[in-house]
């Protein structure tokens, strides 16, 4: 029996069945078309016999398009009424048992997950969309490549280069971890209810880490301090972070061989590893 997907009337019917109206708290828009999820799962080359990761399978319009290639999937939701419906919904749309698992939780508290997914496949909540892809990426190492749907401007960001307007600490911290790109728009008549945003999708391939896990941290801290000021010259805006004045800001940033005068939103994530590394350097 081949798997089937959700139709934009049993996506309604499932939600009044549930009771559910969609939030903004936990930024529930729900995608209503097939062709749709079907796009994400093909830019994503999800392949039968992967593991792949959901976060936020609400009613599980994706979740089927990628159980329909023949992959696994470990779905993480927050809404404990969409986690329990869901093995439900997938086994009544032909879904084999066992491909699918439900892990009912806060996608920023989850540590652990079964198995080694490969592959992260979402349509990420508007609001916590940056911090569980940082996560996830930090915690599951299995992790190797990855399409999500974002909100347009979020994902700008995550797939900017430095120099560029929209360049921040989301894609520097990004970068951290592989290669981003803009992989398609999305139209705003595809989600119930409509949102108000409009949404893309962003490819991501992992690469092997810049540093070290300690190298990291201190890393993303002058990243933080570099944007929370992207006006100011680095030797301001990492006082705090680099010695608590900037002549000694200055200092790490003349041994990492960058500008004391340079600003954040020139840096590729290399160079403020450079800078962490000139603070305070690891025994090697």
């Amino acid at each position: 029996m081949p798997v089937t997907l959700l139709g934009a009337a049993e996506v309604r019917a499932l939600a009044a069945d549930l009771g559910v109206t969609p939030t903004k708290k936990l930024g529930q828009n729900f995608v209503v078309d097939a062709n749709t999820v079907r796009k994400i799962v093909h830019l994503a080359g999800v392949q039968a016999g992967e593991h792949v990761v959901e976060v936020g399978p609400g009613l599980g319009s994706l979740t089927l398009a990628i159980l329909e290639t023949g992959a696994e999937v470990t779905a993480v939701e927050i809404d404990h009424r969409l986690a329990e419906r869901l093995p439900a919904t997938a086994s009544a749309h032909g879904v084999p048992q066992g491909a699918l698992r439900v892990i009912d939780e806060d996608a920023l508290r989850v540590v652990q997950l079964p198995g080694e997914p490969e592959v992260l496949v979402a349509n990420l909540p508007y609001n916590v969309s940056v911090p569980v892809l940082l996560h996830f990426l930090e915690t599951f190492r299995s992790i190797v490549r990855g399409v999500v749907m974002v909100q347009a401007e979020v994902g700008e960001r995550l797939a900017a280069l430095p120099g560029s307007k929209v360049y921040g600490a989301p894609s520097a911290k990004a970068a951290w971890w592989g290669t981003w790109r803009l992989a398609g728009t999305v139209s705003r008549q595809v989600f119930w209810p409509v949102p108000n945003v409009d949404s893309v999708l962003v490819g991501f391939q992992r690469t092997d880490p810049l540093g070290s896990e300690t190298e990291r941290a201190l890393t993303f801290r002058i990243i933080d301090a570099a944007f929370q000021q992207r006006r100011k010259m680095l030797r301001q805006a990492l006082a705090g972070v680099l010695g608590g004045s900037a002549a000694q800001a200055s200092a790490a940033l003349e041994r990492a061989g960058i500008a004391p005068t340079a600003r954040g939103e020139e840096l590729t994530a290399a160079e403020f590893l450079r800078i962490a590394r000139a603070h305070s350097p690891e025994p090697r």
